[in-house]
């Protein structure tokens, strides 16, 4: 069950959940992605392939924008597809 990024990371896209994450499966990201992609994008999206489910990203996110997906409440559960989605795009 991979974590999930929700539209509360929109405009913030602090990169502490980066910073911890011991798979990379946070992105985009500045040192990974370069400047040019994590500008682009809206938010921080998690790799569902890739997530190990440990959980280190949740307390470093400032806005609370990263659930479990079993815990995710009804009003985020579109961002399951939406992380999904952007791997689906961008490889």
């Amino acid at each position: 069950m991979p974590h999930v990024i929700t539209n509360r990371c929109v405009g913030t896209k602090d990169q502490s959940c980066v910073e911890v994450c011991p798979v990379d499966c946070i992105h985009p990201a500045k040192n990974i992605d370069g400047e040019a992609s994590f500008e682009e994008a809206p938010q921080l999206y998690i790799d569902p392939d890739v997530c190990i489910d440990c959980g280190a990203c949740v307390p470093e996110c400032p806005v609370e924008a990263i659930f479990m997906d079993d815990e995710l409440p009804d009003e985020f559960r579109e961002f399951l597809d939406v992380n999904a989605d952007y791997f689906k795009q961008h490889g």
